[in-house]
């Protein structure tokens, strides 16, 4: 679902199911001294993922330890992202010449929980989900705008090291299949250009909703 979304110079590595994964590096295992099984088996299974991407792209596998914020921090050279939810679990990563940020998401296609859908939606986006659900019922599009809003900042932190509020991007999501997130604070410095925005993409499928962004060096 993943790799659909995103250019050719990135390579996505998926798993349905979270049985298979490859044995942790000491380090990692170190981290999870304490969490549930289940915590476990997602943490063990999307680095499984990354590690495959690696060496896809030549890179050695090497541990993928969580950073500033939990970001992820990948090899010299890489930029990249994960995402994990029951039963899915994907990494994305590209060449850092390729491409300047990734941001990947996956949730279960079903409603948000109650209530939540005023915590993460400016007022413009709320009234363009109902018109969306208008035209396309079979879409759950407030999991989608959620999923599409924690792509963006997948992408803004690497470039910035700055938290991004959900309030802070104004998405406009689509029914073809991509979506612009205007970002409503500065954005991130890329080369010599001030990005103002990033575009994604998103689908649905086996019970699944993805979003990804690719942001561009120029």
């Amino acid at each position: 679902m993943i790799e659909e979304l995103l250019p050719e110079a990135v390579v996505a590595v998926e798993a349905y199911g979270h049985e298979d994964a490859d044995p942790l590096f000491p380090e990692e295992a170190a981290l999870l001294t304490r969490a549930v099984a289940k915590r476990r088996k997602e943490f063990a299974a999307v680095r499984s993922c990354a590690r495959r991407a690696m060496e896809k792209l030549g890179v050695p596998p090497q541990p993928v330890l969580p950073g500033e914020r939990g970001a992820p921090r990948w090899p010299a050279g890489l930029a990249g992202s994960m995402t994990h939810c029951d039963g899915y679990c994907a990494a994305a990563l590209v060449r850092a010449t390729d491409l300047a940020s990734l941001g990947i998401d996956a949730e279960s296609h079903g409603p948000l929980p109650e209530g939540v859908l005023p915590s993460v939606s400016l007022p413009a986006e709320a009234d363009r989900l109902r018109r969306l659900a208008a035209e396309r019922p079979d879409i759950h599009w407030d999991r989608l705008l959620f999923s599409a809003k924690e792509s963006v900042y997948k992408a803004w932190f690497p470039l910035t090291g700055k938290w991004l509020d959900f309030m802070e991007a104004d998405i406009e999501l689509t029914a073809d299949g991509t979506f612009r997130a205007t970002l409503l604070v500065p954005g991130p410095q890329v080369g010599t250009r001030r990005v103002g925005h990033f575009d994604g993409r998103w689908t649905t499928g086996r019970g699944l909703i993805a979003t990804a962004i690719a942001v561009p060096h120029a």
